[in-house]
């Protein structure tokens, strides 16, 4: 019997290869800014962070400060944005720390300026342009002038400007075209004014994998990297799944036909048959909706789930499965033989999006760590002199190559 009660094997190989996917599509010379928020959509921050770093990536994109200093405090020293925002009080961490922070407005530069001053440090931001995201970033009709109060504050350093594609179609979207059409009238009204320095991203990986033009010096891919790609865009066939999601049978009970099964009763056996439990549930990661809608996989077969998920417990019919055991191996995603259930499937049975799935993965579920041996991707060089931001020397030695001495961690076996 398995020592865990549900486990996701990461497959730091299939990060190596995913990555060196999208450098590809980058082009040479563009910048890698990994992200890494929702603990890197639920195959575990850390241990993706220090792999990226060892394949060559820039810097990090996390979704909160919490998150940034989490992987501060397990040594990454390159840069790491937070994306989106953060309040007032978490501002000061973010400094000491040495974390990028997007910049949205005006109020907020000025107070980076004041806590940077009285901190005796400089606040690294990165200019959000709200091109049609409409929910974080200036206006592109103020941007340039939040980037002249940036170039005018003494503690504050421009390390980038930004936008946030909002289809998930990408660059096949006509609102994508839109949205570059707006920031390109920002960069080059920026650019005219000696205002632009710093890296200049827009591309996540919808965008990347929709070969937008231009992509900048900088591209930010997520969920790409893990293996999967949004709104069924092709390409995916190029990437390989970093997460399985496995688990283990833990009771067998043989009932008789017309048998009730889980809460409310939903499902009733119509033949005598096999109920197989297994220990895991919402809590962990499998979805709710998946009552009476997915399937799992048993010695090589597909088996359905039957009656509702509960917290800590799902219920799997595999009486067509001959000698199923106590202990065998479950799974929830993955691959077992020939059959594959992937991280899409799973989302379009559960009738949401496959980032919800991966993300959702609980505490309870342990992070086995697989491969990570061999690294093939090539290092990045620093971005050329003439892109450093102003003010912002001592970060520079940030954006570097993986060092000898880089945290290595321990993979699973």
């Amino acid at each position: 019997m398995n020592a865990y009660r549900a486990w996701a094997e990461i497959d730091l190989d299939a990060l190596t290869h995913n990555l060196a996917v999208i450098r590809e599509r980058a082009g040479a010379g563009t910048r890698v800014l990994l992200v890494v928020k929702a603990d890197a959509y639920g195959h575990g921050a850390v241990p993706i962070a220090h792999h990226a770093v060892r394949s060559g990536v820039a810097g990090f994109g996390v979704g909160s400060s919490a998150e940034a200093l989490e992987l501060r405090r397990s040594g990454i020293r390159l840069p790491i944005l937070v994306l989106g925002t953060i309040i007032d009080d978490e501002a000061d961490d973010c400094l000491r720390h040495d974390v990028h922070v997007a910049l949205h407005s005006s109020s907020r530069g000025a107070m980076l300026q004041q806590l940077a001053r009285r901190m005796g440090l400089v606040a690294k931001v990165h200019v959000n342009v709200d091109t049609g995201m409409g929910r974080l970033g200036v206006l592109p009709g103020k941007a340039v002038e939040l980037l002249r109060e940036v170039r005018a504050a003494p503690n504050l350093a421009l390390c980038g400007v930004m936008t946030h594609v909002s289809a998930p179609e990408g660059a096949l979207a006509a609102s994508t075209a839109d949205q570059q059409r707006l920031f390109e009238g920002v960069l080059r009204e920026a650019r005219a004014a000696g205002l632009l320095c710093g890296w200049t991203h827009m591309a996540n990986s919808a965008a990347l994998f929709t070969a937008l033009r231009p992509r900048y010096d900088t591209v930010r891919p997520g969920i790409s990297a893990y293996g999967i790609l949004p709104h069924d865009l092709r390409g995916s066939d190029q990437l390989r799944p970093v997460l399985a999601l496995r688990s283990q049978v833990v009771f067998l009970k043989d009932i008789p036909a017309g048998y009730p099964v889980g809460y409310g009763s939903t499902w009733r056996s119509t033949r005598p048959t096999r109920i197989a439990t297994l220990p895991v549930g919402y809590n962990d990661g499998v979805a709710w909706r998946l009552g009476n809608r997915g399937e799992v996989l048993v010695r090589g077969a597909r088996a359905k789930i039957v009656g509702r998920v509960s917290m800590d417990y799902t219920t799997v019919d595999v009486g067509h499965i001959r000698g199923v055991e106590v202990g065998d191996i479950v799974t929830l995603i993955g691959s077992d033989g020939a059959q594959t259930i992937t991280a899409e499937e799973v989302a379009a049975r559960a009738d949401t999006i496959a980032y919800e799935i991966t993300c959702s993965l609980g505490k309870r579920v342990t992070r086995v760590l697989r491969g990570g041996t061999d690294v093939v991707v090539p290092a990045q060089p620093p971005p050329a002199a003439a892109h450093l931001p102003r003010a912002a020397g001592p970060s520079e030695a940030h954006v570097s190559t993986a060092r000898d001495d880089e945290p290595r961690l321990r993979t699973g076996s």
